[in-house]
């Protein structure tokens, strides 16, 4: 296969189960330029040299375009007023600087370590619910029993989301996460689908906003809603609501993913399953080798605004990027036998949560969740076996993780 259409193989979902080979081709070239002019950039090295560049830039999406309805009052007024809405006020991951960091610490101040931390005990409360529910089955699917319902029910929670809203979510933030797939970007049907979903849960989040103005609580969405000490609110509403949005999506599409591909790990490896049952102080070790070897999030794309030479290549300018942080996690330069899960691995600066300003705000609270879930999985499952190795995987390639998980089991230990 040629350098140049290495990255289109990585997206073919018949190459979801196992991509490291197809990443470990394109290391070859630390900068690998794609036949349709993007730049793959896939060693640690590079990425590491790349993140905090100023000539890479997130606002990398199109411009919003909703499809024409034959209203001309909507065609030619509505409509376009929205698109230029939406794409001026894009979610933070996808603005640079000023932008980026007002937003980022308006969050971050309410996102605080303590409000994370409070969370522990209602997240191992969840846990043990979803495991007790399991009980008298023999099989169980990881992904429907626990790994999708508990962080999507931890961060509704944070957000002041009501539980009976819930489950109305998956479909728009399982649509919206395609924003961060390459080909989803470029399909018309897939971008209707995207703006229609968007439009969806802004009218919602909308709603929402207007409530926790008129009866805050102690959740972060009020906080965010609150007018600062000078009378001004942290941010715009147009900011507000895709700040918002961006919460509820990446704060459990991500976690989804951590402890889906973290117990199909473990599986694979039942020598490191039974040590941390033994000893459940292994949690943080384990979570940050899962997030090198098998991080839920592969690569993100960037655009490049000058031209950039780096290891003997030119990304010219206005090129795509996309910075393969997977590939980079199994760099051999960067890492002894990189292939190999070692949760006893010293110096595991991965980037498992990306890197650089774009670095992951919700990395404490998935770490938590991923940590008490694994860990209660591995003591409570009697006897787990995988029913299908590999299991099916989401057609995404870049939030990567098995869509079903299915776990055969003897029975339940008491929790």
């Amino acid at each position: 296969m040629a350098e140049d259409t290495l990255f289109q193989a990585v997206l073919d979902p018949a190459n979801r189960a196992d991509p490291y080979p197809l990443y470990a081709r394109l290391r070859e070239s630390p900068v690998s330029i794609q036949r349709d002019g993007s730049a793959v950039v896939s060693t640690h090295e590079a990425i590491r040299s790349l993140i905090f560049d100023p000539r890479l830039s997130s606002e990398d999406l199109p411009p919003s375009h909703r499809p024409r309805t034959g209203n001309p009052l909507k065609d030619w007024l509505l409509n376009p007023l929205k698109d230029r809405i939406a794409t001026a006020h894009r979610p933070l991951i996808f603005r640079d600087p000023p932008d980026h960091d007002t937003l980022r610490h308006a969050v971050m101040r309410e996102f605080s370590v303590a409000r994370v931390r409070a969370l522990r005990q209602r997240v191992v409360r969840d846990v043990d619910a979803l495991i007790d529910a399991c009980r008298g089955r023999d099989e169980v699917c990881l992904v429907e029993d626990l790994s999708y319902p508990l962080p999507v029910s931890v961060i509704c929670d944070m957000l002041g989301v009501p539980e009976a809203d819930e489950p109305q979510f998956q479909a728009w933030a399982t649509q919206l996460a395609t924003a961060l797939e390459p080909d989803a970007r470029h399909d018309e049907a897939s971008r209707h689908r995207t703006v229609a979903a968007f439009d969806a849960i802004s009218g919602y989040m909308r709603a929402l906003i207007r409530e926790k103005r008129r009866r805050p609580t102690a959740d972060l969405l009020s906080a965010l809603a609150a007018p600062s000490p000078s009378g001004k609110p942290a941010m715009g509403d147009f900011d507000l609501i895709s700040t918002a949005i961006l919460l509820l999506v990446a704060g459990h599409e991500t976690t989804v993913n951590l402890i889906t591909n973290g117990m199909l790990t473990l599986l694979r490896h039942p020598r490191e399953l039974e040590r941390l049952r033994a000893d459940p102080e292994r949690a943080p070790r384990v979570i940050e080798e899962l997030l090198r070897y098998e991080p839920p999030v592969h690569f993100r794309t960037r655009k490049a605004l000058g031209a950039i030479e780096i290891a003997g290549r030119t990304i010219p300018k206005g090129a795509p990027v996309i910075l393969l942080f997977a590939a980079a996690n199994r760099d051999p330069a960067r890492f002894r036998e990189p292939d190999r899960f070692d949760p006893d691995r010293e110096d595991n600066q991965h980037f498992g949560f990306g890197g650089g300003l774009h670095y992951c705000m919700g990395a404490p609270l998935a770490r938590i969740e991923a940590e008490i879930a694994l860990v209660a999985l591995s003591r409570r499952l009697v006897a787990p076996r995988l029913m299908a190795d590999p299991p099916p995987y989401r057609p995404g390639a870049s939030l990567r993780g098995p869509e079903r998980l299915g776990i055969r089991i003897s029975g339940l230990a008491p929790g």
